[in-house]
């Protein structure tokens, strides 16, 4: 069988799409998901997404990490597939959709800036060496020094393997202060089993995290990613963070077929 396929990409978190409104892909088929990420193997992609229809929103985003198994909110992913449902026509410009974590609405501008409003977060663990929150996905929170040189896979995956959060593990983000509202951070990602050019909800953990430590005021912060920039913005009520948008670009690459 022949499967056509779109490659996509934010700040160098990339993605295979598929258009699966027709729902003729495998979904069960952990192994050949596994298999059309890899990066010898496959196409290569930090995870595949599927774009499938939905009764009450444009669209529905079903989200696989690269090692074939289904996972929680990919903020990246769901800034990608924003693009890719207007290259399909599906949508112009705004939309709404549906995906693990809920309801979400984004917007694309003619230069592929995608903004995405991720979930309300109404919670914030903060403890003394780091901060866990969710949005969207798990994420520990570390402030670093020379984050450059930093060990992001090895002392990554020892926190993700270890103890602290069990079976399930956490996506983990190391992080250093630029300026009063500019933050560079390198993430590793669970599912990927590395560290990955960007993360979506990471990016969006790193800014309410820093927020909420009062190592900035505001509440519109840029990220420096591996892969380039994004920019978090949120309003904050008695520590409940609404209104969170994750913007940045989502770029076509290139689209092909391959047997399966």
């Amino acid at each position: 069988m022949q499967l056509e396929f779109y490659k996509y990409q934010g700040t160098g978190n990339d993605f295979v799409m598929i258009d699966n409104r027709s729902n003729f892909f495998p979904k069960e088929n952990t192994k050949l998901i596994a298999q059309l990420c890899d990066r010898r193997f496959g196409i290569g992609g930090d995870g595949l997404i599927l774009l499938e229809n939905d009764l009450d929103t444009d669209f529905k985003m079903v989200y696989y990490n690269s090692d074939g198994n289904q996972s929680s909110m990919c903020g990246n992913g769901g800034r990608c597939l924003v693009a890719f449902a207007k290259k399909l026509q599906v949508i112009e410009n705004k939309t709404t959709f549906i995906a693990t974590d809920g309801l979400h609405h984004g917007t694309i501008d003619e230069n592929e800036i995608v903004a995405l409003q991720m979930i309300d977060v109404p919670a914030v663990q903060v403890e003394e060496d780091y901060v866990f929150l969710n949005t969207g996905s798990p994420h520990h929170v570390q402030l670093v020094s020379d984050l450059e040189n930093y060990d992001v896979k090895n002392i990554g995956a020892s926190i993700r393997y270890g103890d602290l959060y069990g079976q399930a593990g956490s996506n983990v983000n190391f992080v250093e202060q630029i300026n009063g509202n500019t933050f560079s951070l390198r993430t590793y990602e669970r599912g990927v089993e590395d560290e990955t050019l960007s993360c979506g909800t990471g990016a969006t953990a790193v800014a309410i995290a820093m927020n909420v430590l009062g190592k900035t005021p505001a509440t519109a912060i840029d990220l420096n990613v591996e892969g380039g920039k994004l920019a978090i913005s949120f309003d904050v009520n008695e520590g409940v963070f609404t209104n969170v948008f994750l913007k940045g670009p989502a770029q076509f690459v290139f689209q092909g077929t391959i047997e399966i």
